[in-house]
């Protein structure tokens, strides 16, 4: 297989968000965009869920795909073994750091807690100078419009500046996302010294 055109780190749920199909539609069209681009997925190694569709979709179009799981959760979220390479590790903090270093974006998809850390640990990242590489948010069927509201509440209370709102790229349309965050990675990326952050 050819060295992938780019990679990028999806963040998203080990559930499906099944009150909704179009959750699962757009992980189906981020991997597929992926997959059909050349490039490579980073994400959590799980093979249920949104995790599970992303996954697939990208492996069936063509992309590779790079899993990273903690040993406790192997078989919670049930270890994608399609993966091109899947990377068992002992901790969290290790399976972050990986899944960014393999990365030269952030997406993130709906999810729960564990998504939303992921997005916000990497955005806090991208604010101190640990790196420089784009972020971005899928906000699928408003998913996200409360988050973005209390965002802007945060800012308006001067908690956070414009700035740091403006890190973030955030698009309904998996294919303008992707476009955005994978033109404005190129070459030229600052090195992740993350295992010395965590």
């Amino acid at each position: 297989m050819a060295e992938p055109a780019f990679s990028v780190c999806v963040y998203c749920g080990s559930r499906p968000g099944d009150h909704n199909p179009a959750f699962a539609d757009s992980a189906r069209a981020v991997g597929q965009w992926i997959g059909q681009h050349g490039g490579q997925l980073v994400y959590g190694g799980g093979r249920s869920g949104l995790m599970g569709t992303v996954a697939e979709a990208a492996r069936l179009a063509g992309g590779r795909v790079v899993g990273v799981i903690p040993q406790a959760l192997v078989d919670k979220e049930l270890a994608n073994r399609a993966c091109d390479e899947l990377h068992v590790v002992q901790t969290m903090h290790e399976r972050k750091a990986m899944m960014a270093e393999r990365s030269d974006a952030f997406l993130a998809l709906p999810g729960g807690i564990g998504t939303f850390e992921e997005l916000f640990e990497v955005w806090t990242w991208r604010q101190l100078g640990y790196h420089d590489k784009p972020l971005g948010l899928l906000n699928t069927a408003g998913y996200y419009d409360g988050l973005l509201g209390f965002l802007q509440h945060s800012v308006t209370s001067g908690f956070m500046g414009e700035w740091q709102m403006g890190l973030l790229q955030v698009d309904t349309s998996p294919d303008a996302l992707l476009r955005t965050l994978v033109q404005s990675a190129g070459p030229g990326q600052t090195p992740v010294p993350l295992r010395s952050v965590i």
